[in-house]
């Protein structure tokens, strides 16, 4: 699709999908791109292999690699991103 001016796809009720073989990509060249929504649910990003001592606890950060790849890492007292750079590669 293209416009001059904009699109806007709508689903007043009920869901909306896109699905590709390999790759779906957004981009804004001048904006900004907004997920508004209760829940955002990633449910393929990979864990980093950070393991505090003490409890474990449930708690994760989104970590951004400098390739744009994410993970997570369970969270500690400060930032836990950089423990596990093998997710980045």
């Amino acid at each position: 699709m293209e416009a001059p001016k904009g699109v806007e796809i709508n689903a007043e009720a009920g869901n909306m999908e896109a699905t590709c073989r390999t790759e779906l990509r957004l981009e804004s060249k001048d904006g900004e791109i907004k997920l508004d929504a209760a829940k955002i649910k990633l449910p393929r990003l990979p864990h980093g292999s950070y393991t505090p001592t003490g409890t474990r606890q449930k708690v994760f950060e989104i970590c951004v690699c400098a390739n744009g790849r994410l993970f997570l890492s369970q969270a500690g007292t400060g930032s836990t991103c950089q423990i596990n750079t093998s997710v980045c590669l």
